[in-house]
């Protein structure tokens, strides 16, 4: 079995198109789009440190 060609994947996009139509494909895309960012976002807040003292351990009574 050969690849697929450029012929499947018109085909396929054609099908998807009809499916979902226009406006909830876009809508996809923004919502991805979005989620993107606010994952750089987390990971970028993860790597700055933090102006805080570091907290002091507890002490334990014996």
């Amino acid at each position: 079995m050969e690849g697929l060609s450029i012929w499947h994947w018109i085909v396929v996009l054609v099908i998807v198109m009809l499916l979902f139509g226009r406006g909830k494909i876009s809508g996809l895309m923004a919502d991805l789009a979005q989620g993107i960012k606010a994952f750089r976002k987390g990971m970028s807040e993860d790597d700055k440190p933090t102006d805080a003292p570091p907290a002091k351990p507890a002490e334990t009574i014996d």
